[in-house]
Formats: structure tokens, sequence, C-alpha cells
């Protein structure tokens, strides 16, 4: 009977810890993959080699997700945006992970964790070509290798991955053709595959790929013909932007919202069953060489909302008869050769429509049209070849001065009257702007942002629309408890959701009335705005949807981010939190990254955000948001109120006027300064200034303006550093001004002096280091 009970006893102890060691096996394999990660700053969390890391709380940037015991979904997303203007397959200081980095061990490693089902790696650095043994990961479902560096071709083996159904390397380097294997696909439904260097046809094994609601091909190199797509029935979001596609236009699946084929080279006719495609919201099917009258069925499609047929080759005249569905918003004709009278439905003043018709031959504005003559005879260099042919034969010289400039340009391969055409119609557009500061058209646009935006709906909540009966619930109908406090742009009040979810919730009064169409599309623009150092926005909410009229305040429902404002981590009352240098240059940068993103992440750029110490917020990492970003898309009206609430913040010239601190940089510098002098003696003024440029120079003056928190943990070249770009950002003449970019770099380097400087300072370096 002992052996018996022995036997149970060891068979008991195995089972008791073989849970624990396969745990500990799966945190060697992440540490393994931070340090050939080169130690991001990003998994700072994985700093305890001994925690389970299925219990990791996950972040924005950082997510590790388990079923049972097992590691199913890891994702990373770093902080090297940076593309280089040239890259050549070799390892770029501070931008790629360095020379020492092996893509095929980090593969391998990577493989050790055979239960993942999503993988996201995005912007960490990878670079080199990507290696069959990815296939390894059998049981992946999701993989996102976005924003790297990787290059060659796209590898076959990927087709070996019978679950996998997400596929997105977009902003990488594969220069090979777009893969021939879809039809081995039985689950693909996302491929995106956007802005690398991937040429030839598009394959017509993509047409047998029947599960895909989404494919993006633009920003390559990829020419052909567009291949039939019909057997797609599922297909929601079609993305053949800016390649070089040529040949007529195929027929397409009927369940198509959004069509993207501008700038290409393709020819014919739109097909008439483009006006059977019911739940088409977006057709862009600008700059190409389409000939012939538009299917007038198109304007009628009862979801379409935004048309664009601009610089084609578009002829003859639409019926008077011609209906425009209710929805439809925008609609751009120009630069074609359209003739007769503009439809009652098209005229600009018809239910605040944007309708751009210039460049034609419409009886309509004389001034901004051509003469019918013009648009009754064929126009050279827009894709004849007999014109082609006589070009060559009468002037000769001209053709090869021709040849030599289309071999120069060969990524775009445009006549030079399609070029002319497309610079005239961006003219127009930047001075077409409506009443509000933004013209339509550019909302609409803003849509398709960089790889940046991006990034951010797929890490982050999707963004909805609330009820005002959801937000009575989760405030307990903005009960007193609830309100956070309320300042020049409106009420702050935290919810909690249904799910449990924490919530912050902004009422905005809207002094300017916009129509319910025209604020949702401002609205989707903010929505957009998705980076890991902005406040998520969750959704949204507008108060009398029902009737326009009555529109009078809309509620932005954000993130709860717990951990309060930076100003408190400033004060010296509470020493536990104050944060040191370190920690203040980190907070800089991350807000710095925030407002470069909000300027260059889209077009427009969110360039007037108020930015000021009180909108940033920590979470429990100390990564720092900022909030209240981006509210000018909304209403500039409200900023015209603020004398009336906390007040304008400004800066006195040297001729006693006052400049409204508008403009980010110099918002900026206020918050460097704060950072410096701490809040107690926070004052934007000349005096200030003044001492500050003593400071750089002078020990004394030093000790008595900086906050002592600042003097005792900065290095003096680090500290240098700092004061130089804020008396720069603070510059009273905006030329002098730095950009943020120059901001944000300094603020980088000064982190990397101050790191060097606290090695040299201790023989061990603390995690609390730059």
């Amino acid at each position: 009977m002992a052996w018996h009970f022995t036997a149970a006893f060891m068979i008991a102890t195995c089972l008791m810890l073989f849970p624990r060691s396969e745990q500990s096996s799966q945190g060697e394999v992440l540490q393994q993959l931070r340090k050939q990660l080169e130690y991001p700053r990003q998994l700072d969390v994985w700093n305890n080699p001994n925690s389970d890391p299925c219990y990791t709380q996950p972040t924005s940037v950082v997510t590790v997700a388990c079923e049972g015991n097992a590691i199913t979904e890891l994702k990373i997303i770093g902080d090297r945006i940076t593309k280089p203007p040239k890259f050549s397959g070799y390892p770029v200081s501070n931008i790629t992970l360095s020379e020492a980095f092996v893509l095929d061990s980090f593969v391998t490693t990577l493989a050790r964790l055979p239960a993942l089902h999503v993988v996201i790696l995005v912007s960490l650095g990878l670079w080199g070509p990507l290696p069959d043994k990815i296939h390894r990961l059998s049981s992946l479902q999701v993989l996102d290798l976005s924003s790297n560096f990787l290059y060659g071709s796209i590898p076959p083996k990927l087709s070996a991955m019978p679950k996998l159904h997400t596929l997105t390397l977009d902003g990488n380097f594969f220069n090979g053709t777009v893969p021939d294997w879809f039809n081995l696909y039985s689950n693909l439904t996302v491929l995106r595959l956007q802005r690398n260097r991937l040429k030839g046809p598009i394959p017509a094994s993509i047409g047998k790929a029947t599960m895909l609601s989404e494919l993006a091909l633009a920003g390559n190199s990829i020419a052909g013909e567009v291949p039939q797509l019909g057997s797609l029935n599922k297909l929601e979001m079609l993305d053949l932007r800016d390649n070089e596609l040529d040949g007529e236009l195929p027929e397409l699946p009927t369940a198509l919202v959004t069509i993207l084929l501008s700038k290409n080279s393709l020819k014919g006719e739109i097909p008439e069953q483009f006006g059977q495609l019911n739940r088409l919201q977006h057709l862009d099917l600008s700059f190409n060489f389409l000939v012939g009258k538009p299917p007038e069925k198109l304007f009628a499609l009862p979801s379409i909302s935004y048309l664009n047929l601009a610089a084609n080759m578009l002829s003859g005249s639409f019926s008077t008869s011609l209906t425009c569905s209710s929805t439809l918003g925008f609609v751009d004709l120009s630069t074609n050769q359209l003739t007769g009278d503009l439809p009652v439905c098209l005229n600009v003043n018809v239910n605040n429509r944007v309708v751009k018709f210039d460049g034609n031959c419409f009886s309509d504005d004389p001034e901004h049209q051509h003469e019918t003559k013009y648009c009754q005879q064929p126009h050279k260099g827009r894709g004849s070849n007999k014109d082609v042919g006589l070009v060559v034969t009468v002037v000769g010289v001209v053709f090869i001065v021709l040849v030599l400039s289309l071999i120069l340009m060969a990524s775009n391969r445009r006549s030079c009257q399609r070029v002319l055409a497309e610079q005239q119609l961006l003219q127009k557009q930047m001075q077409d702007n409506s009443t509000s500061g933004m013209s339509t058209e550019l909302l609409v646009n803003a849509r398709y942002i960089s790889q940046a935006v991006k990034l951010g709906t797929q890490i982050m909540p999707m963004y909805r629309a609330f009820s005002l009966e959801e937000l009575k619930e989760a405030t307990k109908s903005f009960e007193r408890s609830a309100f956070l406090g309320e300042g020049s742009i409106g009420k702050l009040y935290k919810g909690k959701l249904e799910n449990g979810t924490l919530i912050a919730i902004r009422c905005l009064a809207l002094h300017q009335r916009y129509s319910i169409r025209n604020l949702k599309l401002r609205l989707d623009l903010l929505a957009k705005l998705r980076h890991p150092n902005l406040v998520c926005l969750l959704g949204h909410c507008i108060d009398g949807e029902v009737d326009e009229s009555s529109v009078k305040r809309v509620f932005l429902v954000y993130e709860y981010v717990p951990s309060g404002t930076f100003p408190s981590y400033l004060s010296g009352s509470s020493p536990e939190k104050t944060l040191n240098w370190c920690e203040r240059l980190q907070v800089l940068m991350n807000i710095a990254k925030a407002v470069h993103f909000l300027h260059t992440g889209i077009i427009p750029g969110s360039l007037y955000n108020r930015l000021k110490p009180s909108s940033i917020l920590l979470d429990e990492q100390l990564v720092a948001k900022l909030s209240d970003y981006g509210l000018s898309i909304i209403t500039e009206e409200i900023y015209k109120h603020e004398a009336a609430g906390e007040g304008q913040r400004c800066v006195e010239d040297n001729g006693g006027e006052l400049e409204n601190l508008e403009d980010d940089v110099l918002s900026f510098g206020g918050i460097l300064l704060e950072v410096l002098m701490g809040p107690k003696h926070h004052r934007k003024d000349l005096s200030v200034l003044s001492e500050l440029v003593l400071s750089i120079s002078k020990q004394e003056e030093r000790e008595q303006v900086l906050d002592p928190v600042v003097l005792s943990t900065s290095s003096q070249d680090s500290l240098s550093m700092v004061i130089s770009i804020t008396v720069k950002c603070l510059s009273v003449e905006s030329s002098a001004r730095p950009s943020i970019e120059e901001v944000l770099w300094n603020l980088q380097y000064a982190a990397q002096v101050q790191a060097i400087s606290d090695g040299d300072q201790r023989s061990e370096v603390s995690s609390q280091t730059c």
C-alpha cells in the first residue's frame, strides 16, 4: 500500500507543477523576445521575470492574453514610426533595430509560443526578409507586422497557415510581386499590403478568396488590369489607389461599401453595373483616363455620400431629370469634358451639398468653364495612341524629352496634362473652405489618413454612437457625484458603462449650428485620431439628433484615465508622487509624439489643440496621454467664448499687445516652462523668459528660478538642452519657433544625455533612468 500512496503523491505533485513550469517557460520566451527587440520602453512591464505573463495588466501598447495557461495573443506597439528617405535593406541608427538583430532568430523564438492566435508587432523597427518559418505559428488567426522595415518577397509559406483570416503588412518595403496563392486560403477576410514596393499584376487567384471583406493594396507599383472580383460576395472595401493599373473597369461585387481606385491609368467607360451597387457609400475614380458619360444611377444610389470623378476624360451631358440621393454630400466632376446644364440636384445651394465642376464646358458658372468646342475635340496626352504616334512623327525631339521624363518619374507614370490638372484641382481644394474653417471635402477625405492612425483602429476600442439614455445610466442622470469639473469648453463627468468600463464624458455646447450630416463628418474625423499618447475617444452622443434645429450640444465619450493630471505630479506637496527629471522627460516626449501625430498624421492636420499641463493625464504606468485634443474640428466657436470662462493664456510682446496662444509649439513651450519651474512659479511673460536665458549660463540664477526637484535629479547638459528648446518655443516671433518634430528630437536627445550621465554616476543604473 505504501508504494501506491507514494506513486499517487508523485503524480499529483507533477500535475501541480506542470502549469507553473509551462508559465515559467512562456515567461522565458517573452524575456527572450524582449531582449531581441533591444528592450523597448513599452516592455518595461515585463521587468519581473518571475511574474505570470498571463496576469500582466494590458495597456494600449502591450497586451498578453491567455487561454488556460497558454499565451494566445501578443500585441506590442512600438514608437519607431520614422521612415528614412531611403532604405536599402541595412539597419538605420535610431530608426530600425541594430545590426545585431536577426529576424530569423526572432521568428524562431516567437514560434515557441505555439498557441498564439493573434500577433501584432507594429512600429518596432523589425528589419530583414520575413522568413518562411513564420508558418510554424500554425494556430495564428491575425498577423499584423505593419510599419516596420521588412523587405523581399512575401513568403509563400504564409499560405500554409489555414486559420489565418487577417494579414496586415502595411508600411513595409516588400518589393516582390503580389502573392499568387490566395486560392489556398479558405478563411482570409482582411488583406492589407499598402505602402510597400510591390509590382506586377494583381493575380487572378484573388478572386478565389471568397471570404475577403477588405482588400487594400494602395501605394505600390502594381500594374496590369483590375482582375474579375465578382465572386467576392463579401467584399466591402476595395482600395487600389496610387498604383499603375490600366485597362478597363470590371464589374464589381454588390456588397462593396468603399471603392478607391484613384491615381491609376484606368480607361474605358464606367460600367453601368456601378449604378446597382446599392450599399456603396464612397467612390473615388479620380485621376484616371475614363471616358464617356457617367452612369446617372451613381448619383441616386441609396447610401452614396462621396463621389469623386475628377480629372478624367468624361464627356456628354446629364439629363434634366437626374436625381441625387439624400445622403450624397460631396461630388467632384472637375477637369473633364462634360457639357450642357448642371442638373438641379447638383446645384451647390441644394441641401448643403458640396459640388465641384470647374474645368468642364457646363453652361453654369462660365467663368470657370471652357468653351463648348474644347469639350468636342480630342485632347492630346490623355491616353490616345494616335496622338502619341503623331507626336513621334512630327516632333521627335519633344518625344525623346517626354520619354526621359517618364523614366525619371516611372513611379507616377502620369502625363504632363494630367499632372497639371491634379495641381489645379488641389490648389482649388486648398482655397475652397467652408465658413467654419474646414471644407466638407477635407472632412470626407481626411478619413483616409496615415498609418499611425490606422494602427489605432486595430489596438483600441471600437468607436460607436452612444444614446443619451446610456450616458444617463452611466452617470446616474449626471448626478453631482459624477461631476468632475467644468472649463471653458464644457462640463466633464465620470461614468461607468453596463459592462464595467469607466468613461469620461465631455459635454460641448455648440455655439455654431451644423447640419446633422456635417456634424457627423466632423465627429468621424475626430474619431480617426488614434494614438497611444492620446486619450482614446470611444464615441459620441448628439443630443437632439432627430430634429436638426434642436442640436445644441454633443457628448464626447473618452476612456477614463485614472491617475490624475500632470501638474499634480510636479508639486512638491507630495514628495513620493513628484516626478523626477527622467520621468518628466518621458512625459514630455510622449506628449510631443502625440502633438506631432496630430500635426502630420492626418490631412488637414489638427494644429490648434489648446495644449496645457492640465490636459495631460497619466495612466497607471505613468504613460502620458493628451486630452481635449482636436476639438476645433467640432466647433471653432467654443474658443471665442473662452474669455468668459477660465481665460486665455497670453504672452505679451514688446508692444504690449496680447497674442492668442493657439500655436501648439508656443503652448508646448508653456508646458516645458511649468516642468522646469514648477506650477507655483508658472508665468508666461518676458521677465520669465529673461530669467530662463540667464539660467542657461549662470548656476546661481538657475538655482533661484528652477524647480528644486529638477535641479537635484538632472544633469547640467540635459537640463541646458531643455531650457534652450523652451526659450525657442516661447519666442514671440512665430518664425523663430521650432517645429514640433524638432522639439521631440531635442527632448529625445536630452533623455539620452541624461541616461549617459546616470550611467556614469551610478555603478548600477536604476529602472528610473531615462
